[in-house]
């Protein structure tokens, strides 16, 4: 069933960074998980790119302590590119310049880690009354059309709240928020679209309701500002955006969509160097030599 559609085009995508990135210390103590590159690429980049890569103008930080070197990795460096400039090194100082004018960037500051929900309505007077997109950088997703804009499609013709998802082997559901839900006959996405019923954090193999995974996309109508102030922070005293999602399953339908593309959980360590490994491997300019070395080393 096609319902009513928002009438306002989304323009806006909001990156939450306020994190600590634990998982990685020591490197990150004392620079910004974020700023890690995979090959030569800052994770945060990845994420910021394929925003631009779905023709949304703009991006919105939520940041915290510490991550200053994000706001300047994505403003200009005028010192940096005369230095290149004078060296002759045209074709970086093309690179570099074109990373500030990718979008518009705005930064709000998360004051202390609260949860995914906390940063979200953080976010909220920029965003204002509008659809907007959610994107989490620890999730790297390769594919000729970006996730985003694959989700963007569903919201076009069904103008509601929109999740990523995956199907995940049964043993691995403990580590996401799994969507119980219906398929949606429509033949335009080839049984990817379900309707969402309810949605349940970490469940066991036992409890989980399907093997269908949320990962770290999200088209979000505004509505979900209100649900998440209205929600109750958890034992750890954080504002879990599934809560609040579960809320607004009672307000409007949400959807959730299974994405076409390979993803790569960059926030572990060991998808960290899957993603660096297979990435490098599908570079122009490293691809051949990367190959040749893996193939060299001795189990």
């Amino acid at each position: 069933m096609t319902h009513a559609k928002v009438p306002l085009k989304i323009r806006k995508a909001v990156l939450p960074v306020a994190g600590l990135g634990t998982r990685f210390l020591p490197a990150t103590k004392a620079q910004p998980k974020e700023m890690l590159p995979i090959v030569d690429k800052p994770l945060v980049q990845y994420a910021v790119e394929e925003v631009s890569a779905s023709g949304l103008p703009m991006v919105i930080f939520v940041t915290g302590r510490g991550k200053t070197a994000i706001e300047n990795h994505f403003d200009l460096s005028a010192e940096l590119e005369e230095e290149l400039a004078g060296r002759g090194k045209k074709e970086l100082r093309e690179l570099v310049h074109s990373i500030s004018g990718l979008l518009r960037f705005a930064y709000v500051r998360q004051q202390t880690p609260r949860g995914l929900g906390d940063a979200i309505l953080t976010a909220r007077d920029v965003v204002d009354e509008e659809p907007f997109a959610v994107l989490l950088s620890d999730d790297v997703i390769v594919n000729p059309v970006p996730c985003l804009k694959q989700m963007l499609g569903v919201f076009e013709r069904y103008g509601r709240s929109i999740v990523a998802i995956q199907k995940v082997e049964r043993q691995a559901v403990g580590s996401y928020g799994i969507i119980r839900g219906h398929l949606v006959r429509d033949p335009q996405w080839h049984g990817r679209l379900y309707q969402i019923e309810d949605m349940v954090e970490k469940p066991s193999p036992r409890e989980a309701p399907s093997n269908l995974a949320v990962i770290g996309r999200y088209i979000l109508t505004p509505t979900i500002f209100h649900e998440l102030a209205c929600t109750t922070p958890g034992a750890a005293g954080e504002i879990q955006l599934t809560d609040g999602l579960r809320r607004l399953l009672e307000k409007e339908p949400v959807y959730a969509y299974v994405f076409e593309g390979k993803r790569y959980d960059a926030g572990d360590k060991l998808g960290f160097l899957q993603a660096t490994v297979e990435l490098a491997l599908g570079r122009p300019d490293l691809g051949k030599a990367f190959r040749s070395y893996l193939k060299s080393l001795k189990p």
